[in-house]
């Protein structure tokens, strides 16, 4: 155990300590469902299951409490594992190292997991706790979440019989009613190779020190995209002196922003310094766009030439491909202040079996513009000669700001800390769209602690809002187990 498990409050922390230990990555949520099951085992707890690997661990009400609605909690049981380059960490087998930095818990050059772990926790501390007042209850652990809300796209409705839901994945202080549809747009763009023209030298060039982030809450702040940029001041500095791409790559997981991308340049030895002047010079320049990034490294460093390489003109073209790709926000909403409407997310591209394979997503809150993005992606790859093809995605979750569910969480939230709380939408994908989908009639509400740069290595989670959460959770389930 570590410090974790003695941090406020207790019931809490200690399962997330336990789950710091447990390997979770997407499609890897076994030891994380065996850990789950097996402390419904032993509170004696019934569990209903479905054939993707979701399931629903079932308490009965406190005494007295037995005709009350049914409420249903909500987490996902993965995590994005991401760490910084110079870190060695194996998310199969090693723990999460976490610290502490004042009132936040982090973890050591990797994501810490918080995002759900903490919501997992809670529901965890629910499952084994005997002195709280609840109706009955009914636990659901959803799975692949972090690629693309697939567990919750799978889920068999019918082992959910509630229809008012309290989804424990957000991570602010507002209480969220809604969320953005999205899908992902898979481009195979083919590249001829060859033997590197006799008489040229390899360079190493890599944008890296970037922030990165989630790709839907965080898209609208000022943070570069590694494979944008890198492809942009290679495309300029081709303009200046003569070089070509032999290959690049970049970013990773479709809902994070790229940290990091990296390409392989071939030029005339001697047009070396030029080739590096040139790629400073942009350097300088988008370093003044994005102040924020702080750490921002482009360099250029001699290699050894490799065998086979991108012709000049399929380096061209990936070059031309990635940087006309749209990527960041596209449109705010109209109806709610400060909220993304629509936004893309040039994601991660890597060489694989003669193409240039690149990924994005893109999210909405309006159908129609979710579509037209993904067709303009579409026109972009057809103009370079890519071939495209695109998930199903998922739907979006429509606010209901006069749900009853929402009106009983504004009397507590107020009760408890004498003010209204926040109400808001998110432009990121939360599987309440999916399960409202699933589960027709579902009222839904999202809530939990603070989290910051969840996707990143520079996720962490603020304590003192943990304390919040778990005080609100606890107080909510008595009140709603009031109503029938």
């Amino acid at each position: 155990m570590t410090f974790v498990s003695d941090l406020d409050p207790q019931p809490l922390w200690k399962h997330f300590d336990e789950i710091l230990k447990i390997p979770r990555g997407s499609k890897n949520e076994e030891a994380m469902r065996r850990y789950v099951l097996g402390v419904a085992e032993r509170k004696g707890l019934g569990v209903k299951r479905d054939a993707k690997g979701n399931f629903v661990v079932s308490k009965p009400a406190s005494a007295g409490r037995e005709e009350a609605q049914i409420t249903v909690l909500q987490s996902h049981l993965d995590m994005v594992n991401e760490k910084n380059a110079d870190v060695t960490h194996d998310f199969e087998r090693n723990p999460i190292a976490p610290r502490q930095d004042g009132e936040w818990v982090r973890a050591t050059g990797t994501t810490l997991g918080a995002d759900n772990g903490i919501g997992v926790a809670a529901m965890l501390a629910v499952l084994e706790a005997d002195d709280l007042v609840h109706s009955p209850l009914e636990l659901l652990f959803t799975v692949e979440e972090e690629i693309g809300l697939v567990g919750a796209s799978a889920l068999d409705g019918s082992i959910v019989t509630g229809r008012r839901l309290l989804n424990l994945d957000s991570e602010d202080a507002a209480v969220t009613i809604g969320c953005a549809g999205a899908g992902i747009s898979s481009l195979a763009l083919p590249l001829e190779s060859a033997s590197p023209p006799a008489g040229t030298s390899a360079f190493a060039v890599a944008l890296t020190g970037l922030q990165g982030g989630h790709s839907g809450m965080e898209i609208h702040l000022p943070k570069g995209n590694a494979l944008k940029l890198l492809a942009r001041a290679l495309f300029a500095a081709s303009l200046e002196r003569p070089l070509h791409v032999g290959t690049l790559s970049g970013g990773g997981k479709h809902n994070a922003i790229p940290r990091e991308a990296r390409a392989v340049v071939l030029a005339r030895p001697e047009e070396a310094q030029a080739i590096r002047e040139a790629l400073e010079r942009e350097a300088v320049a988008i370093r003044a766009e994005y102040p924020a990034e702080k750490d921002l490294s482009l360099t250029l460093q001699e290699e050894p030439a490799p065998e086979r390489a991108w012709t000049e003109a399929a380096g061209r073209r990936a070059l031309a491909l990635i940087h006309a790709l749209p990527h960041g926000v596209l449109a705010m909403s109209q109806d709610i202040p400060g909220l993304v409407e629509t936004s893309t997310n040039v994601a991660a591209a890597a060489s694989k079996n003669g193409h240039l394979e690149i990924l994005t997503s893109s999210r909405s809150s309006v159908d129609s513009a979710l579509r037209a993005t993904r067709l303009r992606i579409r026109a972009a790859a057809e103009l370079a000669g890519a071939k495209v093809e695109e998930s199903h995605g998922y739907p979006g979750w429509k606010p209901d700001p006069n749900s009853p569910l929402l009106a009983t969480f504004r009397q507590v939230h107020e009760r408890l800390f004498g003010e209204k709380p926040e109400v808001a939408a998110v432009h990121a994908g939360l599987e309440c769209g999916v399960i409202g989908e699933k589960c027709p009639g579902m009222q839904m509400i999202s809530f939990g602690p603070r989290i910051e740069g969840a996707h990143s290595p520079d996720e962490r989670v603020h304590v003192p809002s943990v304390a919040r959460f778990w005080h609100l959770l606890k107080t909510l389930l008595e009140e709603l187990a009031s109503s029938s």
